[in-house]
């Protein structure tokens, strides 16, 4: 029976060693993080923000008011494009883009060619 009660005083004895240790580690853990700056173990046990359904109707609807009272001050797209001549979009024509095709075949088989002569 005394080996037993001496058995089970070293494992309460160790216990409390490892119980320990972790807290030692959990505190250095906490103070890179402060450091780092990631903070999470702070925010990790707060409860999230809790919101009613009602206030969050009111919400969305103040939102919208909000978005349609920006829209109404802006200005529409088709006036905006119509008064800035440097916003009208140009087309390519078939000839241009045959041209420019042709010139980047013309470069990738240049570079090709010197990269097979280096190799």
């Amino acid at each position: 029976m005394g080996n037993l009660a001496s058995a089970l005083q070293e494992l309460r004895a160790e216990r409390k060693q490892a119980q320990a240790r972790v807290e030692s580690i959990d505190q250095a853990i906490s103070v890179i993080e402060l450091l780092n700056g990631s903070g999470l173990v702070t925010r990790a046990n707060q409860p999230g923000r809790i919101i009613s359904a009602a206030s969050r109707r009111k919400m969305a609807r103040a939102q919208k008011a909000r978005w349609a009272k920006a829209r109404a001050t802006a200005q529409p797209m088709a006036l905006a494009r119509t008064t800035n001549p440097s916003a009208v979009k140009h087309t390519m024509s078939a000839s241009a883009r045959r041209k420019i095709a042709a010139f980047q075949k013309a470069r990738w088989a240049k570079i090709k060619a010197q990269q097979k002569k280096a190799a």
